[in-house]
C-alpha cells in the first residue's frame, strides 16, 4: 500500500501548483479577472444524450507553457478560459516521452509496447505504424453510432499500410509523419505530406492556420449523428516557424530538397541553429489563437453544451519550453518529459473554475470517452486504462492503481504521491512528489523495501509487453 494517499497528495502538491502559478505576473493579473479555482466536485444528473468529443493536442507543449499553468511571458487567454469553463489537472501524463508512443496509447487505450508499432520511439520509416485490424478509439466509437474524423498529425504510420482511415476514422486531413516544414509541408522522409483522405492535397500557407480552418468547417457542420474529432496540432513543434517566417521555412525546404541523407533530412527539420524563447513563445500563443477559433465556432454552431472538449500536450516540452520547476523534458520519463497540461470541459455535466490533482495518463482518457459515448472496448483488446467517468459525473473514488511508464532508456512508475524512475544508466530512484516535485532527494536508499515493491509492480507489468527488437 502506498505510504501517502492519492488524495492527500493532491491537497499538496495542487496546493504548490497554484501557489506557483499565483507568483507570477500573468497568474495574479489573471486570479484578479478570474474566481478563483476550486478543488473538483462532480454535479451529479440524470445521464442525458452522448456527448460530441473534440480531443485537442499539442505536440510537445511543456507543462508550464500555459499561463495558467506558470508560463510567465507566454500568454494563452482562450486555453486559460477553456481550463475556467471547466477543470484544469494538474497531475496528468502523457502516455510516453514521444510523439508516437502516446498517440498509440490515446488511440488504442493501451501501453504502447502492446503493439509492434508503438515500441518505436517515435516512429521513423515506412514499415512501423498502428495495425489497421487493431480497435481504436475511432473505431469504436464508430460501431457505436459516431462520425470520426481526424485533422491534424497521425504520426502513427505511412501509406500504403497505415492511415487513420485504415484504422477507424471517416475522414483524415493532415500529416501523417512527426514532423513537417510548416509552408512547403515536406515531412521527415524527405517527401510532401499533407493529405486529405489518403490523396494529397496542395497547400503552402502556414500549417497551423490551415489545420485551423478545417477544424473550423468540421465543427460548424450539420452533423445528424455525435461526432469524434482528433484535432492533432503540430504546434510547437520544431522546425521553429511562425506565421511570418515563410522565408526561414523556404530555406529549410531547401536543405530538405537538398539532402542526400535521413540525417540531413533530420538536422534541417530538427533546425539547430534556430528558434528562441521569443519565437516559442510566439508558437504556443499561435496555438492558442488558433483553439480559440475553433471553440468559437463551436459556439457559433450551437454544439458547445453538449460538446465535451479535452486539450492536451503529446509529451514533455523541449529545448525552448518552460518547464519549472520540473526537472527532464520530452524523451525521458523525468517529469518534465510526461507530465503534461490537461484541460476538460462539458457544460452539460461539469461545472467550471475547478481543479483536480487526480493523477491520470493518456489511455485513462479513451477508457473515459468510451464509456461516456457509449462503447465498448474489444475484449480482445482489453484497456490499460481506468475510465474518469464516474470520478467526473458522480465524484466517485478513483481505484487506487499504478501509472507504468517504459521507454528504452528509462522506466517510471507512479503509485499515489510516490514514483519509483530507472535512469539510463540503470540506477534505480525514488522520489517524494509530494515533497520534491524537480526529482532532486533520492530516497532510494532510506526505503529499500517500498522501493522494491515499486519496481516488483513495474516488473510485472513489463513482463506482459512486447520486448524491444535486438538492434544489436
Amino acid at each position: 500500500m502506498p505510504e501517502l494517499t492519492r488524495r492527500a497528495f493532491g491537497g499538496l502538491v495542487g496546493g504548490g501548483a497554484v501557489t506557483a502559478v499565483a507568483g507570477t505576473a500573468a497568474g495574479a493579473e489573471a486570479a484578479e479577472q478570474a474566481p478563483a479555482e476550486r478543488p473538483f466536485r462532480a454535479r451529479p444528473a440524470a445521464s442525458g444524450r452522448r456527448p460530441n468529443l473534440l480531443v485537442i493536442l499539442g505536440d510537445d507543449l511543456g507543462w508550464a507553457d500555459l499561463s495558467s499553468y506558470g508560463a510567465p511571458h507566454i500568454k494563452t487567454p482562450n486555453l486559460d478560459r477553456l481550463a475556467r469553463q471547466g477543470v484544469r489537472f494538474t497531475d496528468a501524463y502523457s502516455g510516453s516521452a514521444t510523439c508516437s508512443p502516446t498517440r498509440f496509447s490515446l488511440y488504442t487505450g493501451r501501453y504502447p509496447g502492446r503493439t509492434p508499432g508503438g515500441l518505436a520511439e517515435p516512429i521513423n520509416n515506412r514499415s512501423q505504424g498502428l495495425d489497421p485490424s487493431h480497435p481504436t478509439l475511432a473505431s469504436l466509437l464508430r460501431k457505436a453510432g459516431y462520425s470520426t474524423a481526424m485533422i491534424g498529425k497521425w504520426h502513427c504510420g505511412w501509406l500504403p499500410q497505415y492511415s487513420p482511415t485504415k484504422s477507424g476514422w471517416d475522414e483524415f486531413f493532415g500529416n501523417h509523419g512527426g514532423v513537417l516544414e510548416y509552408f512547403s509541408k515536406l515531412g521527415q522522409l524527405g517527401d510532401y505530406d499533407l493529405y486529405e483522405g489518403d490523396a494529397t492535397y496542395q497547400d503552402l500557407r502556414y500549417y497551423t492556420q490551415v489545420l485551423t480552418e478545417r477544424a473550423v468547417e468540421y465543427v460548424g457542420r450539420e452533423h445528424a449523428k455525435p461526432w469524434l474529432l482528433n484535432l492533432n496540432f503540430t504546434t510547437p513543434h520544431w522546425p521553429w516557424l511562425a506565421e511570418g517566417d515563410a522565408e526561414t521555412g523556404a530555406e529549410i525546404a531547401a536543405k530538405i530538397r537538398a539532402a542526400t541523407s535521413q540525417l540531413e533530412i533530420s538536422d534541417a527539420l530538427n533546425q539547430w541553429d534556430g528558434g528562441s524563447v521569443a519565437k516559442y513563445t510566439e508558437m504556443v500563443q499561435s496555438l492558442d489563437a488558433a483553439v480559440g477559433e475553433v471553440l468559437a465556432a463551436l459556439r457559433r454552431s450551437g454544439q458547445e453544451e453538449h460538446t465535451l472538449v479535452y486539450f492536451a500536450s503529446d509529451n514533455g516540452g523541449e529545448r525552448w519550453s518552460y518547464l519549472w520547476p520540473l526537472s527532464g523534458e520530452k524523451f525521458v520519463l523525468q517529469e518534465g518529459g510526461i507530465r503534461v497540461p490537461t484541460i476538460l470541459r462539458w457544460p452539460h455535466r461539469i461545472d467550471g473554475n475547478q481543479v483536480s490533482h487526480e493523477p491520470n495518463f493518456s489511455p485513462d482518457w479513451t477508457a473515459t470517452f468510451l464509456e461516456l459515448a457509449g462503447a465498448r472496448p474489444d475484449p480482445a483488446y482489453p484497456l490499460d486504462g481506468t475510465s474518469l467517468a464516474g470520478y467526473l459525473l458522480k465524484g466517485e473514488e478513483l481505484p487506487e492503481r499504478d501509472l507504468f511508464w517504459r521507454v528504452e532508456a528509462n522506466r517510471a512508475l507512479r503509485r499515489g504521491g510516490w514514483k519509483y524512475y530507472q535512469d539510463e544508466d540503470g540506477d534505480d530512484h525514488l522520489f517524494d512528489l509530494a515533497a520534491d516535485l524537480r526529482e532532486q532527494a533520492d530516497l532510494a536508499p532510506d526505503k529499500p523495501e517500498l522501493l522494491a515493491e515499486l519496481k516488483a509492480a513495474w516488473e510485472h507489468i513489463a513482463s506482459g509487453l512486447l520486448p524491444y527488437p535486438d538492434t544489436a
